[in-house]
């Protein structure tokens, strides 16, 4: 049994490889470039793969983990809603797959805070960190819903949501690369990369803002 759990960690590991490495790669090339969407999609691919084979290993026996299944959850609303938000360029409502993902995703977010304050209140080691994901996950449902109920009104913030999720994903890759594959695994390994990365977000969002406000003047 062991055997087998090892070979899907490796797996596992591979594609959250493919993921991390194509990650960087898209954020480094020019945005909407060809290469940058097939990258994207390797990245996508990759982090899916990866995300859906942990789900399973983190109830198995010596493996039983809530936090990283959790976290796996997380990513996973990440990639696919990241993915979904380009689609409003297109679209100006919300369908029930939007919806039902980020619905998911608010539950899963409730309980991981849930959680979190559990811990805290019975001083169990490292209690925060669920609450300080739930919290992240909690806010980006709340505005999904907000951006669904006016979508017709804001769907010109796809390309802002879709930064934000895609890069919140490559997060992830990069917080697991520094506590699995590295071995670091404090509560500031775990928080930094999710701090660092929401001031690159920032800058992103503020960085195209002005185009699409000259785009409507146009």
């Amino acid at each position: 049994m062991e055997t087998t759990i090892k070979i899907l960690i490796y797996i596992h590991a591979f594609f959250g490889g493919v993921g991390l490495m194509t990650g960087i790669g898209s954020v480094l090339v020019k945005k909407g470039s060809s290469l940058h969407k097939k990258m994207g999609k390797l990245f996508t691919i990759g982090m899916l793969t990866s995300c859906l084979i942990s789900l399973p290993i983190c109830w198995l026996p010596n493996h039983q983990n809530i936090f990283l299944f959790l976290i796996g959850l997380f990513t996973i609303y990440l990639v696919i809603s990241g993915n979904r938000a380009s689609s409003f360029k297109y679209k100006s409502k919300a369908d029930f797959i939007d919806k039902l993902i980020s619905g998911s995703m608010l539950f899963f977010s409730v309980v991981m805070i849930s959680i979190g304050l559990y811990c805290q209140l019975n001083a169990i080691e490292n209690g925060i960190l669920f609450t300080f994901f739930g919290g992240f996950g909690l806010f980006m449902t709340t505005k999904d819903f907000i951006f669904y109920k006016n979508a017709s009104e804001f769907n010109k913030k796809w390309l802002s949501k879709h930064i934000g999720k895609m890069v919140g994903a490559l997060i992830a890759s990069i917080t697991a690369f520094i506590v699995a594959g590295i071995g670091i695994g404090n509560i500031i390994s775990w928080m930094m990369p999710s701090i660092l990365g929401t001031i690159y977000i920032v800058y992103w969002n503020r960085k195209i803002v002005p185009k699409k406000e000259n785009l409507v003047k146009a």
